[in-house]
């Protein structure tokens, strides 16, 4: 089921059992440099080590990885490999973060009416619950909040389960929220009672109509669904009860390659659909991971046949230390044509561009300037009198576009002396 793990040698004599349950891959899981050369000693080359250690030290998210995701890693072709990529940057991969980069570029902190809510569209919360993931993605667009403080980053400790209280009670007396996605942070590092206790309170909400628990533990740690008995029926509890009330709750999870789709995932699967658990993905554009038709297409089919619903390919967000996985917005535009039709249109994700006052279309922006790579964008039910833009990345502009993004003040004047007038006469 699992690829032979016994090749790093800190886990040479460790049994099948152990390396399929979920305690031992949360001990066992990769948080420090010294624990990741130690794991990498005997599988990967010491540039390669080296270049990692680099690239850790010029992100804005810390490590953690599990002994699976590492043991997915094809270490004899690890500067290609698009699980390794997402995890563990390398520094002569990385390029400089775009002018325009905020921390937090979703301005999620300034639509949060009380600690760890997010209040963005008119009848849906977001419910940051954690600020723990099993793995931590190096592009997480809430890197200011999630995991350790970085030499880039800071973090901002926004959740706490001493919020929820103040939390829930915002969404009682909120009558046109409908709509809660609970995350943070990740759903699988919560106990079976805090999952219980919460979703239930959420269910007691009579105009809460359906929410979303989100996890990445299917993609980097499926054995939680395998081997944490208490904490899957504390979800499947959930989940049933909101069924016999008529109202909506579903998983959400994380994909980005088609070779994360593994047995165990299926496995996985296999038991949420027994329990009736539905499950949908969303997955994040990135450059040298999954910015070819052929694997996205693929990674559609394969997340289709073990029954997780494709539902968005989000373009990635600017977040420090990953500028070097962004796309242009031509590009995700392009790649959109080219895997709509592979599949029903029920089982074909949107592609979107997610902005401060909300997601939107990749194809639906209200103006594009192709000499400074700037798409605008309008959200009506949320902010119509505000413009927000996608910024493609510097290294698809020509040399003169890339030496006045690199010049002083650039944000200012290029859109302010350049795009903004182009958009008051379009």
């Amino acid at each position: 089921m699992y690829p032979d793990w016994t090749r790093f040698s800190v886990w040479k004599d460790v049994s099948e059992e152990e390396f399929g349950h979920h305690s031992w891959q949360d001990r066992n899981s990769i948080t420090r440099i010294k624990q990741l050369r130690a794991a990498l000693d005997v599988v990967a080359a010491p540039e390669v080590i080296q270049d990692i250690e680099d690239g850790l030290t010029h992100v804005g998210m810390s490590i953690r990885l599990t002994p699976y995701v590492m043991n997915l890693i094809d270490w004899s072709n690890a500067i290609s490999d698009p699980i390794r990529s997402q995890f563990l940057p390398m520094r002569s991969e990385q390029e400089e973060d775009h002018p325009c980069l905020r921390v937090d570029s979703l301005e999620e902190q300034d639509r949060s009416p009380v600690p760890s809510l997010v209040h963005r569209y008119p009848d849906k919360v977001l419910f940051l619950v954690t600020a723990v993931c099993p793995v931590y993605c190096q592009f997480c667009t809430r890197s200011y909040a999630v995991g350790q403080s970085t030499d880039l980053v800071q973090k901002e400790q926004v959740t706490s389960t001493r919020n929820w209280p103040a939390a829930l009670d915002y969404i009682r007396r909120t009558p046109e929220v409908e709509d809660v996605v609970i995350s943070g942070g990740d759903l699988a590092r919560l106990k079976p009672a805090n999952v219980f206790e919460l979703g239930n309170a959420l269910l007691d909400i009579e105009h809460v109509r359906r929410f979303r628990f989100a996890t990445k533990a299917l993609a980097v740690e499926p054995m939680k669904f395998l081997t944490d008995q208490e904490w899957v029926d504390a979800l499947t509890a959930v989940v049933d009860r909101g069924r016999t009330m008529f109202k909506d709750v579903v998983l959400h999870t994380h994909f980005n390659h088609p070779d994360e789709v593994t047995p165990v995932v299926e496995q996985a699967m296999r038991l949420l659909h027994s329990r009736g658990v539905f499950v949908r993905n969303q997955t994040v554009l990135l450059r040298g991971v999954n910015n070819d038709a052929l694997t996205l297409k693929t990674l559609i089919k394969r997340l289709s046949r073990v029954n997780i619903h494709p539902y968005y390919v989000y373009v990635c967000d600017m977040v420090k230390g990953t500028e070097h996985f962004r796309l242009p917005i031509a590009e995700a535009q392009s790649l959109e044509k080219e895997v709509r039709g592979v599949t029903a249109g029920f089982n074909t994700p949107l592609f979107i561009v997610d902005t401060p006052t909300g997601k939107r279309d990749v194809h639906s922006a209200e103006f594009h300037n192709d000499e400074f790579g700037v798409s605008a964008f309008r959200s009506p039910n949320v902010d119509a009198s505000r413009l927000c833009y996608y910024f493609d990345p510097v290294r698809s502009l020509s040399s003169e576009a890339r030496l006045a993004w690199g010049s002083e003040h650039a944000r200012e004047r290029i859109l302010d002396e350049r795009i903004e007038p182009d958009l008051a006469r379009a």
